[in-house]
């Protein structure tokens, strides 16, 4: 914001899965009008995992609406695979119960420990289980993206941890790429590639911080334990409340 900030480049693929280009929202009721979403660009690659985080109210969640589908830009483009959105077939409902998905949803419950509870009830699951079957759920239907709206916060905080690190992991092995949104600045560096830090409404992106961390192995868990990770944090929360 203002100010050049210098990080390792990172080698990325340029199998890009996802661009958003000038992107305007506004929300019109009866009250008037409320912008939301001012000139959003960037882009999301196969294999990545990139945050968005930001004020209260900002317009996260929408700009998540925006990709799914759910309601159209007045301005600006959104691409899937190079498709306009609107030509897209990705984000129809898919009713796609067959031998192959159910052999996949099969193969995914018992890499990720829950093949023993394959025919329980979600009741009978803990909190971290029901969000690995939800995820499992969705990759059985081979997305190119993950859209993630605050997926853990009705976990308490030691379950938010583990299953924040095998998510992401998870993620990470189908080679996905993720969109996160999240307030939870620890979830954003501990997980992402990338944070991309939004205004306060109406939203425009303020910085965008690549995350380098210089590990043996990259999980969340290990980043949160890394000297690197207390940097990050700390850069991204004096970006967010840099106007006050």
């Amino acid at each position: 914001h203002g100010e050049c900030i210098p990080f390792p480049i990172r080698e990325v693929s340029m199998d890009q899965v996802l661009e958003l280009k000038n992107i305007h929202y506004t929300y019109h009721t009866l009250d008037g009008e409320t912008p939301a979403l001012t000139d959003i660009s960037f882009s999301l690659n196969k294999g990545e995992f990139v945050a968005i985080v930001g004020p209260s109210g900002c317009g996260k969640s929408t700009l998540l609406s925006l990709i799914a589908g759910l309601i159209t830009p007045e301005k600006g483009l959104i691409k899937i695979n190079g498709k306009y959105l609107r030509e897209s077939t990705t984000n129809e409902v898919q009713h796609m119960l067959s031998a192959k998905t159910k052999a996949r949803a099969h193969e995914l419950l018992e890499i990720y420990g829950l093949k023993n509870f394959e025919n329980s009830h979600p009741s009978e699951l803990s909190g971290g289980m029901r969000q690995r079957a939800a995820l499992i759920r969705t990759l059985v239907l081979e997305p190119d993206i993950l859209l993630l709206d605050e997926p853990f916060s009705a976990l308490d905080y030691q379950t938010r941890l583990n299953v924040g690190d095998d998510i992401g992991q998870i993620i990470r092995q189908e080679e996905k790429a993720a969109l996160l949104v999240t307030h939870d600045l620890s979830e954003a560096v501990s997980l992402a590639d990338r944070v991309i830090i939004l205004s306060g409404r109406p939203a425009s992106i303020r910085q965008t911080i690549p995350l380098i961390f210089d590990l043996k192995q990259d999980t969340p868990l290990n980043r949160r334990n890394s000297p690197e990770f207390k940097n990050y944090f700390n850069l991204i929360w004096k970006e967010l409340n840099s106007d006050e």
